[in-house]
């Protein structure tokens, strides 16, 4: 194979995996509003990556990948655990109990902003100008995805307290991001690290429940032990290596533009299962953001 031939191909590779991430994290957030509705988002969190980092671990052992990590990399794996898959989940599932869904995933799409960030403070990765064209349009159409999400919203929900743990959790996010873009994670193989992440964070959610929401709770309702296993095993076992490694090829800030599909993704499911009503603010601002996505994604180089 020659090497425009790999480049191609590994490019079509991550384009695929960019749509099924966009897909797939799209749909959680319809779960995620039914995983909160009667155990407390804490607990929530917490068996959804026990689960996942459980089942990380046996497929890492069914692959014959190395399982243990030296202690640099068992670090890293720690403080990504913090990171990603407990300040970040925490913060989401609770911002959950003052926002609708649609606008936590609005939010999140302006991760690409401190995921370009980080990475060219910390990572030295170059802020192309098509990102910065692209970003600039796609930032636009989220202005006004939120601005419908606003109007939307019920009437005496505290927005604020909202926003306010939906930002700190798109910062964690993104120092999780570009820590598995780093020298120190591309040192490690991608399986063996996010699956000790899952259950480190697994067990730190565990802590932080007990501490703030009492003994462990359940729902014993079918529909809620179905949702956990599509949030454990799809929604994070199969995703989060896959994006893992996009953030190794394309780097955090065009990595970071799936959080603008997302939201998209998630009006239209919420278009087929609830009856969602598109608006003019609505359809304009998806429209703008994907073009921005499309702006910024052309370029060559995964710069940003």
């Amino acid at each position: 194979m020659s090497e425009a031939t790999g480049a191609r191909a590994s490019r079509g590779r991550n384009i695929a995996t960019f749509i099924l991430l966009s897909l797939v994290w799209g749909s959680t957030w319809l779960v995620i509003k039914d995983q909160i509705s009667v155990v407390p988002p804490a607990w929530s969190v917490t068996w959804r990556f026990l689960l996942a980092g459980a089942v990380m671990l046996g497929l890492c052992a069914a692959r014959g990948e190395k399982l243990a990590l030296p202690g640099e990399a068992l670090r890293l794996a720690a403080v990504i655990a913090l990171c990603q898959f407990v300040l970040n989940f925490q913060l989401v599932y609770a911002a959950e109990l003052y926002l609708t869904s649609g606008l936590v995933a609005v939010l999140f799409a302006l991760m690409l902003v401190p995921n370009a960030l980080l990475a060219r403070l910390f990572l030295t990765i170059p802020i192309g100008q098509r990102f910065l064209i692209g970003s600039g349009v796609a930032l636009a159409g989220v202005a006004l995805l939120l601005a419908h999400e606003f109007r939307a919203a019920p009437a005496g929900m505290n927005v604020i307290a909202g926003i306010a743990l939906a930002g700190a959790a798109v910062l964690s996010a993104s120092v999780g991001n570009v820590l598995q873009a780093s020298a120190a994670a591309r040192r490690t193989a991608v399986l063996p690290l996010i699956a000790w992440a899952m259950l480190l964070g697994g067990l730190g959610n565990a802590a932080f429940a007990w501490m703030a929401a009492g003994s462990p709770q359940f729902d014993p309702r079918p529909q809620y032990w179905l949702g956990l296993g599509y949030l454990a095993l799809v929604g994070s076992v199969l995703t989060f290596p896959l994006y893992s490694q996009l953030l190794r090829d394309w780097g955090p800030g065009k990595a970071g533009y799936n959080g603008v599909v997302v939201p998209v993704v998630a009006m239209a499911l919420s278009t087929l299962f609830e009856g969602y009503s598109w608006t003019a603010l609505a359809a304009g601002g998806a429209g703008l953001a994907m073009c921005g996505l499309l702006i910024a994604l052309s370029g060559r180089k995964a710069s940003a």
